[in-house]
């Protein structure tokens, strides 16, 4: 059985070793290549709108408030300045988000936004967005990148096709730091020992950003709150839980499968979702010795076997916010095929460690 467990090992670092190596470097070259042109067009949209300063910054050869998607679709977060004048307001109404109400009528002119407040006082999220779109826009036009970029039509979102091959997204945002959603207050379980209250400390806060982007959970629901809605992001605090042990690795390695294997259509599975199952096999394995190199093989078979049970009952809560369901809206059939594709790759990976040669 050790010797099993150490053949699977031995496999799991060759693959993550030339797979993985080699899609992070893929990735970091189209992520320059993007960049450049993102942060072309955010220049001509600063020009006109100075509210709209990009926070795309590159440090260290690696660049801040750019996530990947995938290896063809990014999503850039743009932080935007002072929010100070609004309550954060998330009573569960709308799962998943948040909406910033004035703390007080008589201040609405001290906002730096204030033509996107709504009769109701809410900061619209909607209608920044659609201010943004149109800023974008006509930069696009102007910027000298204008023959290899185009927007991306029937969306109110913003977003970008670079090259016809890649596609960005920019995302307003707001940082909330120093609070924590009351909507997560779950969190951390208090029978589960994993992380340590120094790390609880520590994530919360970080805290969450709140941004402006069509919400899943919300689609079809037209009321105005809802269109005035943010949605709650945790990317920092999760990364800041992912950073001992093999979890970064086994990341990684989940993230590369699912590139190769379970990109299908009617796109049922993202690499968010590998990340959401990677914390909870956290708390189920609390032990820093359980992270250790010598069981990246058990970890990764515990996540893919609790992937294929989340695509049969075709349900995968949020990690912070067990109410938002992270399969919602995607069809059914495509779950389904989803299960039974990682069912496969489960499979081949337990019973024969050199099918990672091969996949």
């Amino acid at each position: 059985m050790i010797a099993t467990q150490a053949k699977l090992v031995y496999q799991l670092n060759k693959y993550y070793n030339e797979r993985c190596q080699a899609r992070k470097a893929a990735i970091a070259k189209t992520i320059r290549e993007v960049c450049k042109v993102v942060s072309d067009v955010l220049k001509e949209v600063e020009v006109q709108e100075p509210r709209f300063i990009s926070s795309l910054s590159e440090i260290e050869a690696r660049y801040e408030g750019m996530e990947v998607i995938s290896p063809n679709e990014f999503e850039v977060v743009l932080y935007l300045n002072q929010m100070g004048v609004f309550n954060f307001v998330d009573d569960g109404s709308l799962p998943g988000c948040a909406v910033l109400k004035l703390s007080d009528g008589r201040k609405r002119s001290m906002s730096l936004w204030v033509e996107f407040i709504t009769a109701s006082g809410y900061l619209s999220a909607r209608k920044i967005r659609s201010r943004f779109q149109t800023l974008v826009a006509q930069a696009v036009d102007k910027c000298s990148y204008r023959d290899v970029v185009k927007m991306v039509a029937d969306t109110s979102e913003v977003k970008l096709r670079i090259r016809e091959r890649y596609v960005v997204q920019i995302t307003p945002a707001f940082k909330c730091t120093g609070i924590w959603p009351r909507s997560a207050a779950q969190w951390p379980m208090p029978h589960i020992p994993w992380p340590g209250p120094n790390r609880v400390a520590e994530v919360k806060a970080e805290g969450f950003n709140l941004l402006s982007k069509e919400c899943y959970s919300l689609t079809g629901k037209q009321s105005s709150a809802e269109s005035d809605a943010w949605v709650l992001q945790f990317s920092e605090a999760e990364n800041r839980l992912l950073m001992a042990g093999c979890r970064k690795k086994c990341l990684s390695i989940l993230k590369t499968l699912r590139d190769r294997h379970l990109e299908l259509p009617g796109q049922p599975l993202n690499n968010y979702h590998m990340k959401t199952l990677l914390l909870y096999e956290c708390e189920k394995h609390p032990r820093e010795t359980d992270w250790d190199e010598s069981c990246l093989g058990d970890r990764l078979n515990g996540i893919l076997l609790q992937l294929i049970s989340c695509l049969q009952c075709r349900r995968c809560p949020h990690y912070f916010l067990p109410n938002l369901d992270l399969f919602q809206g995607k069809p059914h059939s495509a779950l389904e095929a989803a299960a039974k594709q990682t069912w496969r790759l489960a499979r081949e990976i337990l019973t024969n460690a050199k099918s990672l040669d091969k996949l």
